[in-house]
């Protein structure tokens, strides 16, 4: 296994990590995500411990706690192995105060997540979005107590926009609070929106990328090929009009690049996606999303390995989407010797 920064920190973690949202199974979203078990979780984290993963990933959302509880139970013994990340922010419960990020919600949220995974800190804490109606500076104070408290370790956000990222570290520069070091964030060769805004302010303000769904919300499982129906055992059957949307044309482009690299490298098209991602700048980690241990392990074969340049160039041509004004301006190409991206 690989291990990197977290971002611009002193905190080392595994390249590739671990996603839970799979565990628990509760509610229309998440069992199609995967029902995982606590006895089914123990294997899957004796799994990615033996091959080095030391990064497990949850939130309070994710089976209205039952993730964070099964991962709690699934690691007893061995906490000082891993690292647990969790989220908060987003509606959990009824109530007028079961939803955003003051400073009531944080300190209640992360006492309730300490409880159900069996822990007295977090080594990692982000918020699961932005919360428009809560001073930034409410926030992160909270945040910053957290840290000074030994709650919480290190920081991050999730799904921010560019502006409310760089809007959050300004405000803690000046304050002098504890920083985001890591934007959990949607990223796949068939989503390369990341790279528009976030990934260039990864680069300028150190902040490491947490790749969710690297296998583009179960597109690039290698099951779906042009002119096949959908497989009945899909969970797209389910979720696809909730995630992230693809048009169909360029899907088939990728995948049919992917299917030539399968050849070339005798890799299948999961291990491919997800070593296109361990390539790219910014990126800490990519979580993988495993239902069942035999996924878990091709995923885990994605790394020890190394695309070349010139099928990275394939992949990057096939998934190649032009981004709007002004991120494709019309002087683009005039710095590219002092870029650090593709232009």
């Amino acid at each position: 296994m690989e291990y990197r920064f977290l971002g611009n920190s002193g905190f080392k973690v595994s390249a590739l990590g671990f996603g839970a949202g799979t565990f628990g199974g509760k509610g229309p979203l998440f069992s199609a995500w995967g029902n995982t078990d606590a006895a089914q979780a123990r294997r899957m984290i004796d799994l990615s411990l033996d091959a080095g993963l030391n990064f497990f990933d949850t939130a309070d959302v994710y089976s209205d706690g039952a993730s964070e509880s099964i991962l709690g139970t699934a690691i007893q013994g061995r906490r000082d192995r891993v690292i647990l990340s969790s989220k908060t922010g987003l509606r959990l419960g009824d109530g007028p105060n079961d939803a955003g990020t003051s400073r009531f919600r944080l300190l209640k949220a992360v006492d309730a997540s300490l409880q159900r995974l069996g822990t007295d800190y977090l080594d990692l804490l982000q918020l699961h979005a932005f919360d428009a109606l809560t001073p930034i500076e409410e926030t992160l104070s909270t945040l910053d107590d957290l840290v000074r408290a030994g709650k919480v370790r290190y920081l991050g956000a999730s799904n921010f926009s560019g502006w409310q990222l760089m809007k959050s570290l300004g405000v803690a520069d000046r304050r002098g609070y504890a920083r985001y070091v890591a934007n959990q964030t949607y990223y796949s060769l068939i989503g390369r929106d990341y790279e528009w805004e976030l990934m260039p302010l990864g680069i300028d303000q150190g902040v490491g990328a947490v790749v969710w769904s690297p296998l583009g919300w179960g597109r690039l499982t290698g099951k779906l090929r042009r002119g096949q129906p959908l497989p009945a055992t899909s969970r797209l059957h389910d979720t696809a009009d909730i995630g992230p949307p693809v048009e169909q044309e360029r899907l088939f482009r990728i995948i049919d690049a992917m299917d030539g690299i399968a050849e070339e490298t005798g890799k299948s098209v999961p291990q491919i996606a997800i070593n296109w991602l361990l390539q790219r700048p910014t990126v800490s980690t990519v979580l993988l999303g495993a239902r069942n241990e035999e996924q878990l392990k091709q995923n885990l074969g994605a790394i020890g390995w190394n695309l070349s340049a010139e099928q990275m160039q394939r992949l990057d041509a096939a998934s190649l989407i032009e981004a709007p004004y002004p991120y494709y301006p019309y002087w683009r190409g005039q710095f590219s010797e002092r870029s650090p991206l593709p232009v």
